[in-house]
């Protein structure tokens, strides 16, 4: 089988804020990329409670950012009843948040296990419901819902959806067609590089793909959480996902997004984006 090429340049790069977060503010993130000539962000919701929603909209609209994400929604699953409505509250409210900054999807995280619990399938239940249940609210706002995959490290505490069939399974049971954009996936090469079915589950999701993100994944890993790489110093082959996304359609921005305590949150943010503006010219 022929491999797939990556295009000869990949998309514009968009700075989710959670690669600097411990150096900047969102405002400081803001005037980063404008003096970068990064032409995306994607905000996260502390730093964005921080600036507050007009002044981070207002300051994104004057240097003409593309909002490519708002991070995140989701963490559905609660031990009762009370504790999921208020999962469904927090996700209109950040649906809203997303509409004023007119992002061009908003992440989901879907949640793990409620403490305590060993019920995983009634988690990613509990998963699907509340989807189910703000999706018209992310209609009426215009906000297409992205469900973002979490390596299955992560299933029992964060995302207990793991892999983009998974997440598929969800958009299509919710009525979510291939060319809907409605309600897709987040591709997060951290997550899914790995899955011996991605190319497959790539095509399946075709213009359900809302968003692609950028990192590496290094060797050794010493912190599964904290201790993601730039992109080019770790063993993820970032250009041949780009083709499989490109190859359904996605033309859109490639947002990288670094966690990382003991290297890139250490160093000067300038520094930091210069790297990663060098990284997706000659290694995305």
């Amino acid at each position: 089988m022929t491999a797939l090429k990556p295009r000869a340049k990949p998309g514009p790069l968009s700075l989710n804020t959670a690669t600097v977060r411990e150096q900047w503010s969102l405002k400081d993130c803001i005037e980063g990329c404008a003096r970068h000539g990064i032409t995306g962000i994607s905000p996260w919701r502390d730093k964005l409670a921080e600036y507050g929603i007009a002044n981070a909209a207002r300051h994104i609209r004057e240097v003409g950012l593309t909002v490519t994400g708002l991070c995140r929604g989701g963490m559905f699953p609660a031990a009762d009843a009370a504790g999921r409505q208020a999962a469904i509250e927090d996700n209109k409210r950040v649906i809203d948040d997303a509409a004023a900054l007119n992002a061009q999807c908003l992440v989901l995280v879907v949640g793990g296990m409620p403490a305590g619990s060993r019920d995983l399938a009634g988690a990613r239940a509990q998963v699907q419901d509340g989807i189910a249940t703000v999706l018209e609210h992310a209609k009426a706002a215009g906000v297409p819902l992205a469900i973002e995959p979490l390596h299955p490290m992560y299933a029992a505490d964060r995302a207990c959806v793991n892999t983009l069939g998974q997440a598929l399974d969800i958009c299509d049971a919710l009525g979510s067609g291939p060319a809907d954009r409605h309600l897709g996936v987040a591709v997060d090469v951290y997550h899914v590089w790995w899955d011996p079915q991605l190319k497959q589950q790539i095509e399946r999701a075709a213009k359900r793909v809302l968003a692609f993100h950028i990192c590496d994944w290094l060797v050794p890993t010493t912190d599964l959480l904290l201790d993601r790489g730039m992109m080019g110093d770790g063993v993820i082959d970032i250009p041949a996902i780009r083709a499989m996304v490109e190859a359904v359609g996605y033309d859109g921005f490639c947002e990288v997004e670094i966690m990382s305590t003991a290297n890139w949150w250490r160093r000067p943010a300038d520094e930091v984006l210069k790297i990663c503006i060098e990284r997706h010219a000659t290694v995305v």
